[in-house]
């Protein structure tokens, strides 16, 4: 490749941290992810780096350094306002607790770190020049779009099971095939799923769930069955069967337990989040779209949904209609009924508990006051009443009987 490689401009952005290595006597990559999407025409996510370096060799060298994992040869270089993850070359030792190396041996050439990365679409480096280092035919696989994973197959997914999911992943995230031989690993050692912290399938899993080919990961999901090894999804082995046809990319994981809790509603949201492991805002991401789900069902995209959805649930929530609804409505859509809302929440009513109380002066306080400015609330959402201070309040002494 060499000096035909055209470098995005985050890969040019991190350029000066290879250059200050290499300055200081070390050698100094681009691996991993970045390299293969750099190759497979994406865009880049996050940027890794191996280096020659011991940790202690990069705090010396940079002013701002984050240890992040000491033991495994880990910082984060934090430059130029962005932050990178820098690792030293190793090897790694026995992995009896299936996700981390017992022991780790720092090296000083790149090829034995490759060595013990996962697939070889992974296992790719790339120096300040472009030039490639590709010791398992990575650039080929990309090419043909296939996962294999680097070396044995079963050897990598015991050392890990959380790599069986991976594998799934990236078959949702880049229409690659699974190589034949990696998914009989997978399926000789998927029991091992069970082993994996749940917070971490669910990571993986959300990944796959949102990624742009994620129809196509549902076909090698379905072939291996490694979701019957995951939490409720396996005591309901035809969940998975249930899902409309097609899937498709949801960008949030409460989205996906939405997703799940319409096809089997005897779960609750709060027994997905709870079993999951998720937290409050995935929790919040799932009652709001199940919530504008059922509103849509009965009422369609009305001015009452769009005011109670919050902006980061439009995008899933259009996506959910469609699968479950056959029903083609757009960001857009959402967005010009917004814009249409006389207020954006109830801060903005011309009237509020002080008011109210001084229109009563003698009604005890109470949840009336509260229940009450939520029917204005929505009244006035719904055009029904106009926000507007003295209409409100002859609205409410014309309307006595809702606070009775």
């Amino acid at each position: 490749m060499g000096d035909t490689v055209i470098f995005p401009e985050r890969l040019t952005q991190a350029m000066d941290i290879l250059m200050i290595l290499q300055n200081n006597g070390y050698k100094a990559y681009f691996v991993g992810g970045c390299v293969r999407d750099l190759l497979n025409g994406q865009d880049i996510g996050d940027i890794d780096i191996a280096t020659s370096a011991s940790p202690e060799n990069v705090r010396q060298i940079f002013d701002k350094v984050i240890p992040v994992g000491l033991e495994h040869g880990t910082v984060i270089v934090r430059y130029a306002h962005q932050s990178y993850e820098v690792t030293t070359f190793r090897t790694d030792g026995d992995y009896s607790d299936q996700r981390h190396p017992d022991t780790v041996r720092f090296m000083q050439t790149i090829d034995a770190d490759l060595k013990r990365r996962d697939f070889t679409i992974n296992a790719l480096a790339m120096d300040i020049d472009g030039h490639i280092v590709d010791l398992f035919n990575g650039r080929e696989d990309i090419r043909k779009g296939l996962i294999r994973t680097v070396g044995n197959g079963v050897d990598r997914f015991r050392e890990d099971p959380l790599r069986i999911i991976r594998a799934i992943r990236f078959s949702g995230q880049l229409g690659f095939s699974i190589a034949p031989e990696t998914r009989d690993a997978m399926i000789a050692v998927k029991q091992d799923i069970e082993t994996v912290a749940v917070e971490r399938i669910a990571e993986e899993m959300g990944k796959f769930f949102s990624g742009a080919c994620v129809q196509m990961g549902m076909d090698d999901l379905r072939v291996t069955a490694i979701h019957n090894h995951m939490p409720i999804i396996g005591a309901y082995p035809n969940l998975i069967d249930k899902l409309p046809e097609p899937v498709m990319p949801l960008q949030t994981f409460g989205a996906v337990i939405t997703m799940f809790y319409r096809l089997e509603p005897d779960v609750s949201i709060h027994e997905w989040v709870k079993r999951w492991k998720c937290s409050n805002k995935v929790k919040h991401q799932a009652s709001e779209l199940h919530e504008a789900m059922s509103r849509f069902e009965t009422d369609g995209l009305s001015r009452w949904l769009v005011y109670c959805l919050p902006a980061g649930c439009y995008k899933d929530f259009t996506v959910l209609i469609r699968m479950f609804f056959d029903s083609i409505y757009c960001q857009q859509d959402i967005t010009a009924i917004e814009h249409e809302l006389p207020i954006d929440s109830k801060r903005n009513l011309a009237i509020d508990g002080t008011d109210i109380r001084a229109l009563f002066p003698n009604k005890e306080p109470g949840s009336w006051i509260g229940d009450l400015l939520n029917k204005i609330e929505k009244h006035v959402v719904t055009g029904h009443l106009h926000n507007d201070k003295y209409g409100i309040r002859d609205w409410i002494k014309w309307h006595q009987h809702v606070i009775d």
